[in-house]
């Protein structure tokens, strides 16, 4: 079991992080150039509103506050599950938030299938062949992934498998074929990074005592890795993955709009564009939370993976 020292420790680290994102999402929005009341005018009528009409914005937006008056008044709201609402739509942000999120998230989990179901057997693969040519090749798939943009890839992957071959659609978002090209754009750079971390970590854990033990005992060289070693190989990996599951998130912005994939990162880039401050707090928010979730969850499957890790000073 978990100790309650454990647990309050995280959810509080968890509550100072959260704050500490809060205030530089709302300072920094606030300090980037362009008035957001003329900018969101502009965009709704189409031509640049009167001074009047401006202030009047200003004023039931309460813009024309102190920026410590505004945060308070922001994060009481946050704390009774009010976010406010879109200065350019008027719809609650909780609304635009709910449903731009479950797109994203469909997109970073298929993406991390991709990478977990190539990079894991790669990885393997290298490391037991450590020299030989499958190792060489695993190596070079590896720096050619990791050091792809994932914007140019994706464009790649349009040119190739949807304007020349005819395999998936170019854009948009519906069933499993939609899916298949951002998913993987999104997912090669982690694919990469995994294949090298699990190899490296499998070769330290193969010269183990206890690895060399179960071969003398003449176990299979299948046994040996899958079973013996690739379990404790793959702690590392799981804290890489936890991490890189909350970049996938980040980097969904640019593959949703490369794709023109709807999304929480569309929502985003858009709010960002329009000034729409409540929406950009919002999703910068969420993003943290999952963030934080994340994290959790990574230190909890420490559990699985080695019974003798202690967190927060209880054996588990």
């Amino acid at each position: 079991m978990i100790s309650r020292a454990y647990l309050l420790y995280r959810t509080a680290t968890s509550l100072v992080v959260l704050c500490g994102v809060s205030v530089l999402t709302f300072g920094l929005t606030f300090l980037t150039p362009g008035d957001p009341a003329r900018t969101v005018l502009r965009q709704q009528y189409g031509q640049t509103p009167s001074r009047a009409v401006v202030e009047a914005f200003r004023e039931k937006h309460g813009l024309d506050e102190p920026l410590v008056v505004q945060y308070v008044d922001w994060l009481i709201g946050v704390l009774q599950g009010d976010l406010g609402n879109s200065y350019l739509s008027g719809r609650p942000v909780v609304e635009l938030l709910a449903e731009a999120l479950p797109p994203t998230l469909q997109l970073s989990t298929a993406a991390l299938v991709v990478a977990l179901v190539v990079a894991v057997p790669a990885g393997v693969l290298s490391a037991v062949h450590q020299g030989e040519w499958i190792d060489t090749l695993s190596q070079l798939a590896a720096l050619i992934g990791v050091s792809m943009p994932n914007f140019w890839l994706g464009y790649l992957l349009i040119i190739v498998f949807s304007l020349q071959l005819s395999l998936f659609p170019v854009a948009g978002s519906g069933g499993l074929s939609h899916l298949v090209l951002p998913a993987v754009a999104l997912g090669t750079g982690m694919t990469a990074i995994i294949t090298r971390l699990v190899r490296m970590s499998l070769l330290e854990v193969l010269d183990e005592p206890y690895v060399k033990t179960a071969r003398s005992k003449g176990l299979s060289e299948r046994i040996v890795v899958y079973k013996h070693a690739l379990r404790n190989a793959l702690i590392p990996v799981v804290t890489v993955v936890g991490l890189q599951f909350g970049f996938l998130l980040s980097g969904a912005v640019v593959v949703e709009i490369v794709f023109q994939r709807p999304g929480l990162g569309v929502l985003l880039v858009d709010a960002v564009f329009a000034r729409d401050y409540p929406v950009v707090q919002g999703a910068v928010l969420l993003i943290a939370v999952l963030f934080v979730l994340t994290n959790t969850l990574v230190d909890l499957t420490y559990q699985y993976l080695d019974p003798r890790i202690q967190l927060g000073g209880s054996q588990i």
